[in-house]
């Protein structure tokens, strides 16, 4: 998800920082953003041991910290199925991005298979409640041409380490671009 990445990075929705050590050399800078203050404290221990600079910041998906036309890069992994307003979230990372920019997302997508769909549907009253606010119900590929990235290339997958986790199994993993 993060091989070829240039420049500055905004990571949306860092968490513990286990996204840090995989970033490349090319990649200048990355500003982490992390709501929660016990994974921001975790995510800046992370930093230290980066193999780039990492600058771990309070904010929101909803509400970005920074200037527009700002990075390079967005990244979000497993964060939009679960923000409160996944457009507003989307159209941030829209407006810090350059022209040209790339958004690199890997997350919980709604199934394509109808009875999967009806079941993700259905247990979503109590899912997000589980799962740290995580609704696998959510088209979020659609989302992202929606909010005005143009998706260059991206893969559906099942991952399903135990049968407990069958609403949150499908996935999608790629890159957009802003035009």
């Amino acid at each position: 998800m993060l091989s070829g990445l240039t420049g500055r990075v905004i990571e949306i929705g860092a968490g513990s920082g286990l996204c840090f050590a995989h970033y490349p050399a090319s990649v200048t800078e990355v500003v982490a953003i992390e709501p929660e203050p016990h994974l921001r404290q975790l995510a800046e221990l992370e930093a230290q041991r980066a193999p780039v600079p990492v600058r771990v910041v309070a904010g929101t998906a909803e509400k970005l910290p920074a200037d527009d036309g700002s990075f390079d890069a967005a990244v979000v992994s497993l964060v939009l199925c679960s923000v409160p307003d996944q457009r507003r979230a989307l159209t941030e990372a829209h407006r810090v991005l350059r022209s040209g920019g790339q958004l690199r997302f890997y997350e919980h997508v709604r199934s394509e298979e109808p009875r999967r769909a009806g079941l993700q549907d259905r247990v979503d009253w109590i899912w997000p409640h589980l799962g740290g606010g995580c609704h696998a119900n959510r088209d979020t590929g659609a989302a992202i041409s929606e909010a005005g990235f143009c998706i260059e290339r991206y893969r559906r997958f099942e991952f399903r380490p135990c049968t407990v986790l069958a609403p949150v199994s499908p996935h999608i993993i790629g890159e957009a671009a802003r035009p």
